[in-house]
């Protein structure tokens, strides 16, 4: 009976599978011949099944920026970049949505420290950070216990400053590790979805408008007070605007 069940579970993920690359394709001919908004619908039935890749978001992107939406071609070029963080395709084509953009957000200038911290942990996601400082403290333990069994004097020496460094490394890497966990936990980046929107001072729609924003503009989400988010901008200004005006990456 369980064989049965199993068969039957993987026909329907290679039917859903054939289904989907059926759909992908047939929406990159409508984008071929100019049909974009149909070919979105085709792409969006994907996503709709809760299958999605960088170059289904990528695509759509493309789709969104010919029918002149930057908020949501902005929006998908993000969500492809967030799957291959390195891709010169996806980074070019979201540098030219950017620019269509009303605003124009200028970032806050940044300490030596911010950039040195930056550019550090960037070199590893949280996890990778972790796994680093695991593979440092097996190397801090082996070189502890080769030190402690050695006889040679000028060997134990190299040994000790060896087993000195890897723990360094292990107790710098393990806060890393930490560091970038609390960026990735904070993170909560999202984009404007409606042509022009006000931002407020408080939650409610009779407060004062602090800002105005423009579709296609990312924002940081602070809080959330009902169907209100407070978000930031990379220039420190920040404000509520309703739930439905933005979408979250």
């Amino acid at each position: 009976m369980k064989k049965l069940l199993y068969l039957f579970i993987l026909l329907i993920s290679f039917t859903s599978v054939g289904q989907n690359e059926t759909l992908f394709n047939q929406g990159k001919e409508l984008y071929k011949n100019g049909k974009y908004q149909q070919a979105i619908n085709a792409w969006m039935q994907i996503l709709d099944k809760g299958e999605h890749s960088a170059e289904l978001y990528f695509n759509l992107g493309n789709a969104q920026y010919k029918l002149n939406h930057i908020g949501p071609s902005v929006y998908y070029y993000e969500k492809a970049l967030q799957l291959v963080p390195n891709d010169d395709d996806i980074k070019n084509n979201l540098s030219f949505a950017e620019n269509a953009r009303i605003d124009s957000i200028e970032t806050l200038p940044q300490t030596v420290f911010s950039k040195w911290y930056k550019n550090v942990a960037g070199l590893f996601t949280f996890n990778g950070w972790a796994i680093f400082s695991v593979v440092i403290s097996f190397l801090f333990v082996a070189l502890f216990l080769l030190y402690y069994f050695s006889y040679s004097e000028k060997r134990k020496r190299l040994l000790f400053v060896g087993s000195m460094f890897a723990g360094l490394f292990m107790i710098a890497s393990l806060t890393m590790a930490f560091f970038t966990y609390g960026d990735y936990t904070k993170n909560q980046p999202a984009v404007i979805f409606a042509s022009e929107i006000e931002v407020k001072t408080e939650p409610t729609m009779g407060s004062n408008v602090a800002f105005v924003l423009h579709e296609g503009t990312k924002v940081q989400i602070l809080a959330q007070d009902g169907n209100w988010f407070r978000i930031t901008l990379a220039d420190g200004k920040d404000g509520w605007i309703p739930a439905s005006d933005l979408k979250q990456l």
